[in-house]
């Protein structure tokens, strides 16, 4: 019998990004953009949001319209000097993955050095297989198909045989899509056609049954 794989964002699903990782990131951006951009500090916050809202990511918009390099800008946004000090993460979560059967990849739109830094963190090195960053998916993130076919290329791995645990929504659609089970993390009410089970907490893996997949179309 086949195993699931599991495949985990990282970012507001394993831990809590919102309090302070994605204000520290939202402000490095801001502040990237006035220095390279010749840009005021408003002027660069607006063109932070527009790129992130048209193409999922700041960083596509820069590569696109502005020849950015993206190892350049990842490493000057995504750089922490006291990165324990700001994570948040329930104490439970090692021995909960641990007991979770089937292999266990982190699939993130953060940089690889940054998600990889989280990871060590929590004490989940020996947890994951691998923590598959924005630069292995060509920098194309999700919810874009070519992250998830990088992903699965790479791993040798079969769209029906994994589940995504995911707080975003569309990053769901798209594992839907090519066949993943789903797993939603969030509070809301809505009960997407995409999302095969619900939990208000990553903790609450453990209380549900392996979500039904079906074959890729």
């Amino acid at each position: 019998m086949t195993r699931t794989v599991w495949l985990f964002d990282l970012d507001n699903t394993l831990h809590d990004a919102s309090p302070h990782i994605f204000p520290h990131i939202n402000r490095s951006m801001t502040a990237y953009l006035e220095r390279h951009l010749a840009l005021d500090t408003a002027a660069a916050n607006a063109l932070r949001v527009e790129y992130w809202h048209r193409y999922g990511a700041t960083l596509l918009g820069l590569m696109r319209h502005h020849g950015t390099d993206p190892h350049h800008f990842l490493a000057e946004t995504h750089h922490f000097d006291r990165l324990a000090e700001l994570m948040v993460f329930p104490n439970a979560l090692r021995g909960m993955l641990r007991r979770l059967p089937g292999p266990k990849i982190v699939f993130s739109n953060g940089p690889k050095r940054y998600a990889q830094s989280v990871v060590r963190l929590m004490g989940l090195n020996e947890v994951f297989q691998d923590v598959f960053g924005i630069e292995d998916m060509g920098f194309h993130p999700k919810p874009g198909l070519g992250a998830y076919r990088r992903l699965l290329m790479t791993h040798r791995l079969k769209a029906r045989d994994c589940v995504l645990v995911e707080d975003s929504l569309e990053n769901l659609r798209t594992a839907k899509r090519l066949g993943m089970g789903t797993v939603w993390v969030t509070r809301s009410l809505k009960n997407p056609a995409c999302v095969d089970r619900k939990i208000t907490h990553i903790l609450g893996l453990a209380r549900i049954g392996l979500p039904a997949r079906r074959a890729a179309v």
